[in-house]
């Protein structure tokens, strides 16, 4: 069973989130909070699996409550909703520790199967919103072609397989099509990704596709 806290500030969403939470038999809602400060309150009491997050919010925000509920070291992890147009939100809230981002108007299935990912230890980012979340932020991105491998430590722990891997996860793909586009089993890109994870000292895949970023290692035009 995977517990939820609902955290929106209007109420007809709540509602229709905590219809859709108890129409599945594998995940509950643990409480709703209406405002930042209240999700961290209740994420602090409750310690719901997810904390599914608005960001838009009065008095305390969606990001700051993120950090916060992060900053705690607890066992709760951040979902957070947004839409196209506040996709500048997302990323701040990427890097405040959440685990993913999904767009509001997903879809029923969508949002309950990135709500169990989440919850399971993976992390939900879409390559498509991936990609136009960076072209938003692709002046701040480093300008030249070849990373500088001296630019943080942890690279050079790397082997060159898990470099090719960090570079695949920093353009948004899925294991099934790195899996694909290097010949490999799925079963050892998930190997290869989580010893990526730790080397790096990335809580999940999303704060690699950041670590990728802002290293140079990935771009957001970047294809094949």
């Amino acid at each position: 069973m995977t517990t939820v806290l609902i955290v929106d500030d209007q109420p007809l969403q709540r509602f229709g989130f905590r219809m859709l939470l108890e129409s599945v038999p594998d995940t509950e809602v643990a409480g709703e909070a209406a405002h930042g400060a209240e999700a961290v309150r209740q994420a602090a009491e409750l310690r719901p699996d997810v904390v599914l997050m608005d960001v838009r919010m009065p008095g305390m925000d969606g990001i700051e409550a993120t950090r916060r509920i992060i900053a705690t070291g607890g066992r709760s992890r951040v979902l957070v909703l947004t839409t196209f147009d506040l996709d500048e939100y997302a990323h701040a809230a990427l890097r405040a520790g959440a685990s993913g981002f999904l767009l509001k108007d997903a879809r029923p299935e969508e949002l309950l199967a990135g709500i169990r990912a989440v919850a399971a230890g993976d992390a939900v980012i879409a390559p498509a919103l991936t990609r136009r979340l960076l072209d938003a932020y692709a002046q701040h991105l480093p300008r030249q072609g070849v990373p500088d491998t001296d630019a943080d430590p942890r690279l050079s722990s790397l082997t060159d397989r898990e470099r090719e891997i960090l570079v695949a996860i920093g353009k948004g793909w899925s294991n099934g099509e790195i899996a694909a586009r290097l010949v490999l089993s799925e079963s050892t890109v998930k190997t290869h990704v989580g010893r990526v994870l730790a080397k790096i000292g990335a809580r999940d895949r999303v704060q690699a596709v950041i670590f990728a970023y802002d290293l140079g290692l990935a771009r957001p035009d970047s294809t094949a």
